[in-house]
């Protein structure tokens, strides 16, 4: 959730640009900052978390692009945005890590340990 400055700030001075498809919303200022660029920030839906940024409103936070490339065609291997995962309940966890059992396969027989 943000915090109460930003939603202040938001309210005072910004202009909502769009959404993305998490509910995100996407802010620059109202009027053109002299002498700097014109800030532009997110409001999360829920959570503040960076990795929840889409790669299309990323570029356009981090003054990549001028306007956000929601209308940019997507190729058909792009995959939807997923958040990142880790410290979560869905994180990967490699075969043998100690919250995944702690066991994992012997080494195969490729492999030779070395011996002084």
């Amino acid at each position: 959730m943000a915090t109460l400055g930003t939603l202040l700030f938001t309210w005072a001075k910004g202009k909502l640009v769009g959404t993305d498809a998490e509910g995100n919303r996407y802010y620059t200022e109202r009027s053109e900052a002299k002498g700097r660029r014109t800030k532009r920030w997110v409001v999360y839906n829920g959570k503040v978390d960076a990795s929840r940024v889409a790669p299309e409103w990323h570029a356009w936070l981090h003054y990549t692009s001028d306007k956000p490339l929601t209308d940019a065609a997507r190729q058909s291997w792009q995959q939807p945005h997923q958040p990142n995962k880790t410290g979560s309940a869905g994180a990967y966890l490699p075969p043998g890590h100690d919250l995944a059992g702690g066991k994992r396969d012997r080494a195969t027989g490729d492999y030779e340990a070395w011996q002084p």
